[in-house]
């Protein structure tokens, strides 16, 4: 089973953890946090901690859940080998694996139905990246 790191601020742990339920037999998650709704935490922080541990190898990917999906999206872009997207869409998401070699899917909870987030994060992780004349431009980022 692949090893997935996930995690959520307050907003997205509800969805976050519907996201490991749904997926257990599929994958091995590394659970970073925050590991409750109550308490409200700084989005950023999660998305630091968790962009640190897939950076470290070219195979790792992560999931990060926020409210919009955003936030999470902005803070881990900041990250050297790092290429977040936000998957809003079944077609957005494929996209970002076949053309920009994502390597985490964001999810907004507040605006994606959990249907279509479990959509989204079954396309991103069955998608390869097609490489060839993208390969190129997924360098310059």
């Amino acid at each position: 089973m692949k090893k997935v790191f996930i995690s959520s601020d307050h907003a997205g742990y509800q969805l976050k953890e519907q996201i490991k339920k749904k997926f257990s037999k599929k994958f091995i998650f590394d659970d970073l946090g925050t590991y409750d709704s109550k308490n409200s935490v700084n989005y950023p922080d999660y998305a630091h901690n968790l962009c640190k541990k897939v950076s470290k190898n070219n195979v790792n990917m992560g999931i990060l859940v926020c409210g919009s999906g955003m936030g999470m999206s902005m803070a881990a872009n900041k990250h050297k080998k790092i290429r977040a997207a936000l998957g809003y869409s079944i077609r957005n998401t494929k996209l970002s694996r076949l053309h920009n070699n994502a390597n985490i899917i964001t999810l907004g909870s507040r605006l994606t139905k959990k249907d279509t987030a479990f959509k989204c994060i079954s396309v991103f992780f069955n998608t390869n990246f097609e490489g060839g004349r993208h390969k190129k431009r997924v360098k310059k980022i």
